[in-house]
């Protein structure tokens, strides 16, 4: 191959590549495969160990015996789904059209600097999404637009939390905390039918699902180490938010939803 890249400059950017797809929220036989396909385009294997701090590499070539390793920190990144798809689409670009390197760092970049939506955009979609799933357990009108209101507001303070680098299980369990006390007030509310709908369902937009699902597809896949402790960083967050929930219910009087 002519175009052949430095050895050590191809590992760099192989465990850049790597860690901004753990970052973003990609299991880990997904991130294997698409920096192994990357590699290969250049005529490299792959060895990867990946823990939810670091991620281990070594790469040699088809031909050669000699092993080059390198260790890296995760990114510490919000889940994007964009970022998610467009950087495998990037693997399979790369090896289909035999990209250069040069050229794969170039539209790397080119992805990690596109603009996310707006954060109030955001806050604004959330808030209806949660209001809907009040509605989806058969909450009321009046439960909806409390769910709506809680969910803005707890948000809101996530969102603000999160941009000074509060740490995120204290983060989560103020969050909860807020939203069902504004969820609380449903109680108070003599139209509202479905109060207690109300007070269960405005915390739902924490659930950390992404990390649960990937934790079961990691330890299905065999990567039961990294699988695990997304599984233990994700109950602890559940942790958090059912510590929030249960300071409301204890200010306010309430024995049981």
């Amino acid at each position: 191959m002519s175009d052949q890249p430095d050895v050590h400059d191809l590992l760099n950017f192989l465990l850049e590549y790597a860690t901004t797809l753990m970052g973003v929220g990609v299991h880990t036989s997904r991130i294997v495969r698409n920096t192994s396909r990357i590699a290969s385009r250049f005529g490299y294997v792959t060895d990867i160990t990946i823990f939810q701090k670091t991620i281990i590499m070594s790469i040699r070539s088809k031909e050669s015996l000699r092993v080059y390793s390198s260790v890296k920190r995760t990114k510490v990144l919000a889940l994007n789904f964009r970022i998610n798809s467009n950087l495998s689409a990037l693997s399979w670009r790369a090896y289909d059209e035999q990209l250069s390197l040069p050229r794969i760092k170039e539209l790397y970049n080119e992805i990690m600097s596109e603009k996310n939506m707006s954060r109030w955009w955001v806050l604004l979609l959330v808030s209806f999404a949660n209001a809907a799933f009040c509605r989806l357990f058969m909450g009321d009108v009046w439960a909806m637009g409390v769910v709506f209101v809680a969910t803005l507001v707890g948000f809101f303070i996530r969102q603000e939390m999160m941009r000074r680098h509060v740490n995120h299980h204290f983060v989560f369990v103020t969050s909860a905390f807020v939203a069902s006390l504004i969820g609380s007030l449903s109680i108070f509310i003599p139209a509202c039918t479905t109060p207690q709908i109300a007070l269960a369902t405005s915390v739902l937009y924490l659930i950390p699902g992404v990390p649960l699902i990937n934790s079961i597809i990691d330890i299905i896949e065999g990567h039961v180490l990294v699988g695990f402790t997304r599984f233990v960083n994700a109950c602890m967050l559940i942790i958090c938010i059912a510590v929030g929930l249960s300071s409301t219910l204890l200010l306010i009087g309430i024995d049981s939803l």
